[in-house]
């Protein structure tokens, strides 16, 4: 194949889906969801805000409010929502147009960058990385969108977990560059991202145990693990590398690497080792991998087949995606089995824990290149760009009649069987459980495991959509399982139930802490804590679900609050003996403190970009109502 047609055949996927309505479609979700963001995040605000009365049209009808907005020199139009959830802004982006002086015009993302840009200042202040960001979110959705849902015509709630990683592809629905996958090319976007599920191996490096870092849970040995994953080819490799180098095998450390990873980076930042024959590329791996909604982490191919299923796979990837780069940095390979540990011994111990069901997907090991081994500017050329995780395979802690959805998918449509419309995935069990019974049951089951290490243990965890998975019966939601903690914990020593067990971590080395001001495990601030667990799980997961019920169900927000409140405050009552924390980590406050992620990326975060907002759950505070009030003082509106 030519170098000519390589670029057809890579480019074909978004050639075809170039036609004007699909284009026009795509281009108004990213520019909805930059507005809608831009509005909450108080960056904009509407000239006017008009109530539409219409309610015949569908449940969420009679919320409808026209925003009318004025962007620089530019003045937009469009109909959304001011959700009951944390006040958040929903906008209809199919409704959007730009006004002007021959009619109304459907607007092209760059027209409202230019106007956006004005509205700043002007001067390039919209920042060229975030306009890349936005081009490259419209470029490689209008080309992934264009895919068929996997499954071969299957019902989507007979996939498994793994294949519904591939179903579920509308990714993050506040985030503007919700899938701009910044390092990507189209043909790496067809060959790694998600929605097209094609099969990828790895590659294997055989590093020097001095350039090496392992890590792994108790009972764990990576050498058996990796040898058995990477195969008869890469061991021959291995063998012969190793005697060129007079090295014994108990010298050397197996990592494996993702191909772009390789392509793209590894290459040049090892290539002084790799030329003296001091690090080796091995060659490919024997299994097959699938990546999953998160890009970097892979699912093993063909597990169904096996007695015991193989681990998932979390690589080091240097992809920027909704404005973070993917890296893998050696402390949080270190801490993550040392967090499972510490979190399984939690739970295992703890009668109310281990009665709810919940499951930790433990990271049970890893690897990674020791950035401290290279010297002056290596080091910073090396840092998190080779790493691995282990994650426990959800298949492993299954019962018969159980499966797995990932929480994000219960909030997404879905493409049908023999060419059906696309219909909320959801939507059959709704018809057969009754629409408030299996909210309570959803709310309760996901709920209970969260709260309870917040109060119980003094644990706050970032368990978004996407680090849930909901483990249900024909639909009915039973327990949950929870995962990704080698980064994804915070906590306060002085406010854990049972500080002997705390773990000794890995500390945080100061260059990544400058980096990124929000990484960090171990801090002195409870509200901290407490706002690590709430705006991941109240202010991302649940407002997500409260707000598709509303749309799409009918199920009003107020009365998905009120059963997320009766769940907390049935969980204090019964357990009296946590009341202290009840004080400390208080749910009920007024308002809660969350990222503002577009503010962030326009402004920088040298003044730490939050946004106070309006919490649902106030209302129904133990001992009586307390009045919702956003940032102003004023009533929050409806």
């Amino acid at each position: 194949m030519t170098l000519l047609t390589s670029a057809v055949a890579a480019t074909r996927p978004f050639a075809v889906a170039a036609d004007w309505q699909h284009r026009q479609r795509i281009e108004r979700r990213v520019i909805g969801q930059l507005l809608q963001t831009l509005l909450y995040e108080d960056v904009l605000e509407p000239i006017s805000e008009t109530r539409l009365e219409d309610s015949s049209v569908s449940p969420d009808a009679a919320d409808r409010s026209l925003f009318r907005l004025k962007v620089g020199p530019g003045r937009y139009r469009v109909e959304g929502f001011r959700c009951h959830s944390f006040a958040l802004v929903r906008l209809d982006h199919s409704s959007l147009v730009k006004e002007a002086a021959d009619g109304d015009v459907s607007p092209t993302l760059f027209e409202v960058l230019d106007d956006l840009n004005h509205a700043l200042g002007g001067d390039g202040k919209l920042g060229a990385g975030f306009i890349r960001e936005l081009t490259e979110t419209l470029i490689k959705d209008l080309q992934s969108s264009t895919v068929a849902s996997p499954g071969n015509g299957v019902d989507p709630r007979q996939l498994d977990a793994d294949a519904l990683e591939q179903a579920f592809t509308d990714a993050h629905s506040y985030h503007p560059s919700y899938k701009s996958r910044l390092g990507f090319s189209l043909d790496d976007n067809r060959r790694y991202g998600p929605e097209f599920g094609q099969d990828l191996r790895v590659l294997w490096l055989g590093v020097p145990r001095r350039l090496a870092h392992q890590g792994a849970s108790c009972g764990y040995r990576v050498a058996a693990m990796v040898e058995a994953e990477a195969g008869a080819e890469v061991e021959a490799a291995l063998s012969g590398w190793l005697q060129q180098q007079d090295l014994t095998r108990d010298q050397v450390v197996l990592m494996p690497v993702h191909p772009w990873q390789w392509d793209n980076v590894l290459v040049a930042a090892l290539y002084p080792e790799l030329a003296r024959g001091e690090i080796a590329l091995l060659g490919e791996g024997q299994l097959s991998y699938r990546p999953q909604q998160s890009i970097r982490t892979l699912s093993p191919v063909g597990n169904a087949e096996r007695d015991a299923p193989r681990p998932y796979l979390k690589l080091a990837l240097g992809i920027t995606n909704t404005s973070s780069t993917r890296i893998l940095a050696r402390h949080t390979i270190t801490n993550g089995p040392i967090i499972t540990a510490w979190l399984k011994t939690l739970v295992d111990s703890h009668p109310t824990a281990k009665a709810s069901g919940m499951v930790i997907l433990g990271e049970v090991a890893g690897v990674a290149l020791d950035e401290r081994a290279f010297p002056g500017l290596r080091h910073d050329q090396v840092y998190g760009q080779v790493g691995a995780l282990w994650r426990e395979h959800i298949d492993e802690f299954l019962a018969p009649g159980e499966q797995a959805v990932p929480f994000n998918g219960l909030s997404q449509f879905t493409r049908q069987p023999d060419g059906e419309p696309d219909a909320p995935f959801i939507a059959d069990w709704i018809v057969r459980h009754g629409r408030d019974a299996w909210t309570r049951q959803l709310v309760m089951v996901a709920t209970l495991p969260i709260i309870h290490l917040l109060f119980a243990e003094g644990v706050g965890l970032e368990s978004h959509g996407q680090n849930i998975v909901v483990i249900h019966r024909d639909g009915w939601p039973v327990r949950i399982a929870l995962k990704d903690f080698h980064d994804g914990v915070r906590y306060s020593e002085a406010a854990l139930a049972r500080p002997e067990l705390a773990p000794r971590l890995e500390p945080l080395p100061a260059a990544h802490a400058a980096r990124n001001r929000n990484s960090f495990i171990v801090t002195d601030d409870l509200d901290a804590v407490r706002d690590y667990s709430c705006d991941a799980f109240f202010f991302i997961a649940l407002a997500e679900m409260a707000i598709f019920l509303k749309r799409h169900f009918g199920l009003e927000e107020k009365t998905f609050w009120a059963i997320v409140a009766d769940v907390i405050v049935a969980y204090q009552e019964a357990h009296p003996e946590h009341a202290e924390r009840y004080r400390s980590f208080d749910v009920f406050v007024p308002e809660w403190e969350v990222e503002a992620l577009t503010r962030r990326r326009l402004f920088g975060d040298d003044i730490p970009q939050v946004k106070r907002v309006p919490n649902p759950l106030a209302e129904h505070a133990p001992g009586g109502a307390t009045p919702r009030q956003h940032q102003g003082g004023e009533p929050m509106p409806c």
